[in-house]
C-alpha cells in the first residue's frame, strides 16, 4: 500500500532542490516535497517556529538531509533531531555528495536511517528517488504523523 506522506529536504543548493523535485516527478512520486536551506531552517520547520509557526506546517514522514550546509550542518541537525523525543521517530535519509567513510559511520552513529551518496547524473537521481519512494512509501510501515 502506498502511503501519503510529506517529504522534507534540507539542502542548501537550489539546483539540487529543483533536480530532486524533478526526479520525484519523473519517478511518479506525487508526495509533497518541502525544502529548507540549512539545519537551522530544518529545525524551525520541524518545531514549527519562526515562519513555520503555524498549524499548517506539516510533520514530514521522511527527511532527506544534506550533510554540508551553512549555518547548521546536517550532522548537527541530525543529532538534534534524534535527541528530541518528539522528532526522533521521523526517518532521516542522508542524501549528500560525501562518500567519506567517516561521514557514513558518524551519520549512522547519530541515528540516520540511510546514507546515500548523490548520483552525478539526473537519471541516477531519478533511480534513487524511485527506490526511496518504493521503500519509504510502499514497503516500510511508518508511525502515523502527529
Amino acid at each position: 500500500m502506498v502511503q501519503t506522506l510529506t517529504i522534507l529536504m534540507a539542502d542548501d543548493d537550489p539546483d539540487d532542490q529543483q533536480l530532486s523535485r524533478e526526479a520525484l516527478t519523473e519517478s511518479r512520486i506525487h508526495n509533497t516535497l518541502y525544502t529548507v536551506d540549512d539545519g537551522e531552517e530544518l529545525l524551525e520547520f520541524l518545531q514549527r517556529r519562526g515562519r513555520y509557526a503555524t498549524a499548517q506546517t506539516p510533520r514530514p514522514g521522511v527527511i532527506l538531509l544534506d550533510l554540508n550546509m551553512p549555518r547548521m550542518d546536517g550532522r548537527t541537525a541530525l543529532a538534534l533531531i534524534k535527541s528530541d523525543p518528539d522528532l526522533r521517530q521521523i526517518p532521516v535519509v542522508i542524501l549528500t555528495t560525501s562518500r567519506a567513510e567517516e561521514d557514513i559511520f558518524r551519520s549512522y552513529d547519530l541515528g540516520a536511517n540511510s546514507f546515500i551518496s548523490k548520483p552525478v547524473t539526473f537519471q541516477g537521481l531519478v533511480a534513487v528517488m524511485r527506490n526511496l519512494g518504493s521503500y519509504w512509501l510502499e514497503i516500510v510501515e511508518l508511525p502515523k504523523t502527529q
